[in-house]
Protein backbone atom coordinates (compact mmCIF):
# COMPACT_ATOMS: atom_id res chain seq x y z
CA UNK A 1 0.00 0.00 0.00
CA UNK A 2 2.85 2.50 0.82
CA UNK A 3 4.66 1.80 -2.73
CA UNK A 4 0.82 3.02 -4.21
CA UNK A 5 1.03 6.18 -1.86
CA UNK A 6 4.40 6.97 -2.94
CA UNK A 7 3.44 6.63 -6.59
CA UNK A 8 0.87 9.45 -5.87
CA UNK A 9 2.97 11.40 -3.74
CA UNK A 10 5.87 11.99 -5.87
CA UNK A 11 3.88 12.43 -8.90
CA UNK A 12 2.68 15.42 -6.90
CA UNK A 13 6.05 16.55 -5.93
CA UNK A 14 6.70 16.22 -9.75
CA UNK A 15 4.04 18.49 -10.80
CA UNK A 16 5.23 21.24 -8.02
CA UNK A 17 8.36 21.12 -9.60
CA UNK A 18 6.51 22.23 -12.93
CA UNK A 19 4.81 24.82 -10.80
CA UNK A 20 8.04 25.97 -9.71
CA UNK A 21 9.64 26.40 -13.61
CA UNK A 22 6.22 28.12 -14.05
CA UNK A 23 6.13 30.60 -11.52
CA UNK A 24 9.97 31.24 -12.52
CA UNK A 25 12.06 29.54 -9.99
CA UNK A 26 14.20 25.83 -10.54
CA UNK A 27 12.94 22.81 -11.70
CA UNK A 28 12.59 21.39 -7.70
CA UNK A 29 9.54 20.65 -6.01
CA UNK A 30 8.58 19.38 -2.87
CA UNK A 31 5.36 18.31 -0.70
CA UNK A 32 5.30 16.64 2.76
CA UNK A 33 2.60 14.00 3.88
CA UNK A 34 1.21 13.26 7.22
CA UNK A 35 -1.64 10.97 7.70
CA UNK A 36 -2.27 10.09 3.98
CA UNK A 37 -2.78 13.90 3.62
CA UNK A 38 -0.49 16.94 2.04
CA UNK A 39 -0.24 19.11 4.49
CA UNK A 40 2.59 21.41 3.16
CA UNK A 41 3.95 22.06 -0.94
CA UNK A 42 7.46 23.53 -1.63
CA UNK A 43 8.84 25.25 -4.36
CA UNK A 44 12.00 26.21 -5.46
CA UNK A 45 12.00 30.00 -5.69
CA UNK A 46 15.27 31.13 -4.22
CA UNK A 47 16.10 32.87 -7.20
CA UNK A 48 12.78 35.52 -7.29
CA UNK A 49 12.66 35.72 -3.42
CA UNK A 50 16.60 36.66 -3.71
CA UNK A 51 17.05 33.90 -0.65
CA UNK A 52 19.54 31.32 -1.15
CA UNK A 53 18.08 28.50 1.39
CA UNK A 54 14.86 28.54 -0.50
CA UNK A 55 14.61 25.62 -2.05
CA UNK A 56 11.53 23.26 -2.55
CA UNK A 57 12.31 21.05 0.55
CA UNK A 58 13.06 23.96 2.86
CA UNK A 59 10.10 25.84 1.79
CA UNK A 60 7.96 22.72 2.52
CA UNK A 61 9.45 22.24 5.84
CA UNK A 62 8.79 26.04 6.62
CA UNK A 63 5.32 25.33 5.28
CA UNK A 64 4.37 22.25 7.11
CA UNK A 65 5.22 23.69 10.69
CA UNK A 66 3.73 26.62 10.28
CA UNK A 67 0.57 24.68 9.42
CA UNK A 68 1.18 22.17 12.52
CA UNK A 69 2.71 24.58 14.92
CA UNK A 70 5.30 22.74 15.17
CA UNK A 71 9.10 22.54 14.67
CA UNK A 72 8.62 18.80 14.51
CA UNK A 73 7.55 16.50 11.90
CA UNK A 74 7.73 13.36 13.64
CA UNK A 75 4.80 11.06 11.26
CA UNK A 76 5.64 12.96 7.97
CA UNK A 77 7.28 11.93 4.68
CA UNK A 78 8.95 14.80 2.58
CA UNK A 79 8.30 13.65 -1.16
CA UNK A 80 11.05 15.49 -3.37
CA UNK A 81 11.30 15.59 -7.65
CA UNK A 82 15.35 15.66 -7.05
CA UNK A 83 18.05 13.94 -4.26
CA UNK A 84 17.76 16.44 -1.38
CA UNK A 85 20.83 18.43 -1.44
CA UNK A 86 23.10 18.50 1.92
CA UNK A 87 21.62 21.76 3.41
CA UNK A 88 17.82 20.17 2.93
CA UNK A 89 18.49 16.73 3.86
CA UNK A 90 20.22 18.92 7.07
CA UNK A 91 17.20 20.86 7.57
CA UNK A 92 14.97 17.51 7.80
CA UNK A 93 16.98 16.01 10.27
CA UNK A 94 16.30 18.80 12.39
CA UNK A 95 12.94 18.79 11.85
CA UNK A 96 13.14 15.22 12.42
CA UNK A 97 11.39 14.03 9.33
CA UNK A 98 11.96 9.88 9.56
CA UNK A 99 11.67 9.70 5.85
CA UNK A 100 12.29 11.05 2.54
CA UNK A 101 11.24 9.53 -1.27
CA UNK A 102 13.22 11.66 -3.97
CA UNK A 103 12.79 10.94 -7.78
CA UNK A 104 16.10 11.86 -9.42
CA UNK A 105 19.23 10.90 -7.81
CA UNK A 106 21.93 13.66 -7.89
CA UNK A 107 23.63 11.47 -10.61
CA UNK A 108 21.24 11.80 -12.93
CA UNK A 109 21.68 16.00 -13.04
CA UNK A 110 24.10 18.35 -13.92
CA UNK A 111 27.10 17.72 -11.08
CA UNK A 112 26.48 21.82 -10.60
CA UNK A 113 22.62 21.25 -9.03
CA UNK A 114 24.96 19.63 -6.07
CA UNK A 115 28.04 21.29 -4.34
CA UNK A 116 30.75 18.99 -4.66
CA UNK A 117 30.49 15.00 -3.94
CA UNK A 118 28.77 15.39 -0.63
CA UNK A 119 26.20 11.73 -0.73
CA UNK A 120 23.65 11.79 1.61
CA UNK A 121 23.27 8.52 1.91
CA UNK A 122 26.82 8.71 3.71
CA UNK A 123 26.16 10.95 5.60
CA UNK A 124 22.82 9.29 6.65
CA UNK A 125 24.71 6.11 7.77
CA UNK A 126 27.49 7.96 9.53
CA UNK A 127 24.65 9.45 11.58
CA UNK A 128 24.39 8.11 15.37
CA UNK A 129 21.48 9.79 16.51
CA UNK A 130 18.71 8.58 14.11
CA UNK A 131 18.51 7.45 10.54
CA UNK A 132 16.22 8.89 7.80
CA UNK A 133 14.67 6.46 6.09
CA UNK A 134 15.64 7.58 1.96
CA UNK A 135 14.16 6.06 -0.96
CA UNK A 136 14.67 6.66 -4.43
CA UNK A 137 11.77 6.57 -6.39
CA UNK A 138 13.67 5.29 -9.27
CA UNK A 139 10.25 5.07 -11.52
CA UNK A 140 9.36 8.73 -11.58
CA UNK A 141 13.06 9.43 -12.43
CA UNK A 142 12.23 10.34 -15.95
CA UNK A 143 8.94 12.06 -15.10
CA UNK A 144 10.81 14.73 -13.23
CA UNK A 145 13.92 14.77 -15.55
CA UNK A 146 11.84 15.79 -18.29
CA UNK A 147 10.98 19.24 -16.87
CA UNK A 148 14.80 19.30 -15.77
CA UNK A 149 15.94 19.03 -19.29
CA UNK A 150 13.40 21.32 -20.66
CA UNK A 151 14.00 24.06 -17.97
CA UNK A 152 17.95 23.55 -18.99
CA UNK A 153 16.91 24.09 -22.63
CA UNK A 154 15.64 27.37 -21.71
CA UNK A 155 17.69 28.73 -19.29
CA UNK A 156 21.07 28.38 -20.62
CA UNK A 157 21.16 31.12 -23.39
Amino acid sequence: MEMKKDNQYIQEAIKQSQNSVNAGGYPCGAVIVKDDEIIAIGLSNGKNLFDATMHAEIDAIRNASKKLQSRSLEGCTLYTSMEPCVMCFSASFWGYIPRIVYSCARYQVNKNYYMGEHDISAMNEKNYRRKIELYHHKESSEDALKIIKEWEKNNNK
